[in-house]
């Protein structure tokens, strides 16, 4: 089988983390089938910009990175169009001479929603791939709502990474029959348990204090503000506990929360290390005691099955698919958005534990990239008897 993948989530050699799980897929698919890449690159109207250039262990699926124009704000109507005509020419060129027998596009609009218009003019099967904030932010949106829907009802099938995705998909109007739910899977030769101590002397981290760790974008979304403040509050609560915060990643609200912890007296319990590589993330995780998702929405985020493989228990607000794989006591706690009371008091409770985090690694066994593979090589070929 020969398969496009087309997706403004993959990543460069200018932004190597963007898109890093459809990489993961993508290779993983790769051992199973013949796959190329598309990545569109959004440019503002009037601005241009060069050309991406692949990483180096992307060369061999021969990525393309064409510019696509998009309105900001108020181009929902028409952005979807404008990756259609940007996709058309690269989309032709490649099966002329690579021939695939499915497109595999990954994120709704405009993503999948321009491939469908493709896919009706070229004639060639496509399945979508809804990963999260493309559903939860995008169908709230009424224009983008009609083309989300009568796109994916155009697609052979469509793969939500949660459950919970899959019925916001189908309340808005996509036919059960056409959704399938997917997990992501986790890279276990570099997430996996390793000694706490050896962990935290690597990183230079204390040996007997209680870590608490964030990994993830610094925007609303995720939150972090919540976790900031309730940190505070569980060390207010606790003033003589040698707990610590660590908060991994960038964006537009990570300044705001550092200065959020100035004046509250536990500014020397918090490290800001900005955004790290997956090595490096591993070893936090193996060094942590709790990781801490206080995202607003979410699908399945990975950093969560990552910490799991790791043996680490996690505190996450109940929402989005996290409830349908943090669905035990004994892989953590799952507490409101937005309180920070009850985050706290989640907190201080899994920081009081200490087991050996067996049962966490064995739910964590069940979520590897070659399953995932597998899932989605089975959904493909369905859809080429469309």
């Amino acid at each position: 089988m020969k398969v496009l993948f087309v997706s403004n989530l993959f990543p460069d050699a200018a932004e190597p983390n963007r898109g890093i799980y459809n990489a993961r897929l993508v290779h993983s698919l790769s051992e199973r089938c013949d796959i190329r890449v598309v990545s569109p690159r959004p440019a503002l109207p009037l601005t241009g910009r060069s050309s991406p250039q692949p990483r180096a262990e992307d060369v061999a699926l021969k990525p393309v990175f064409p510019l696509t124009r998009y309105i900001p704000k108020v181009g929902s109507r028409f952005n979807h169009r404008l990756m259609a005509g940007s996709l058309r020419r690269p989309i032709q060129a490649i099966r002329s001479e690579f021939g695939f027998d499915v497109v595999l596009a990954s994120w709704l609009y405009p993503d999948a929603c321009g491939v469908s218009i493709l896919a009706a003019e070229l004639d060639f099967p496509f399945v979508a791939v809804c990963q999260g904030s493309d559903a939860h932010q995008y169908l709230n949106d009424s224009v983008r709502r009609r083309v989300i829907v009568a796109s994916m009802e155009a697609a052979a099938r469509v793969v939500t990474r949660s459950r919970e995705l899959a019925h916001l998909l189908q309340d808005a109007g996509v036919g059960e029959a056409k959704l399938h739910t997917i997990y992501n899977g986790v890279d276990h030769k570099l997430f996996h348990p390793i000694d706490k101590q050896a962990a935290r002397e690597a990183l230079q981290l204390p040996l007997h204090d209680r870590i608490v760790l964030f990994v993830g974008n610094f925007y609303p979304v995720k939150n972090p503000r919540l976790l900031a403040d309730a940190f505070t509050m569980m060390r207010q609560a606790e003033p003589d506990t040698r707990h610590r915060l660590i908060m991994i990643g960038d964006g537009p609200e990570r300044k705001s929360v550092i200065a959020s912890m100035v004046g509250t007296g536990f500014e020397q319990a918090t490290r800001f290390p900005g955004r790290q590589s997956a090595e490096t993330v591993a070893r936090y995780m193996q060094a942590a005691d709790v990781l801490c998702v206080p995202s607003k929405n979410e699908g399945v985020p990975n950093v969560i099955l990552e910490a799991f493989a790791c043996g680490l228990r996690v505190v996450a607000t109940r929402v989005g698919g996290i409830p349908e794989i943090l669905a035990s006591e004994q892989l953590g706690a799952l507490t409101p958005p937005d309180n920070p009371a009850a985050l706290a008091s989640a907190l201080s409770r899994e920081l009081s534990r200490d087991d050996s985090g067996e049962t966490v690694v064995r739910h964590a066994s069940q979520f590897t990239w070659s399953r995932t593979a597998d899932a989605f090589m089975e959904v493909l070929q369905q859809s080429q008897s469309r």
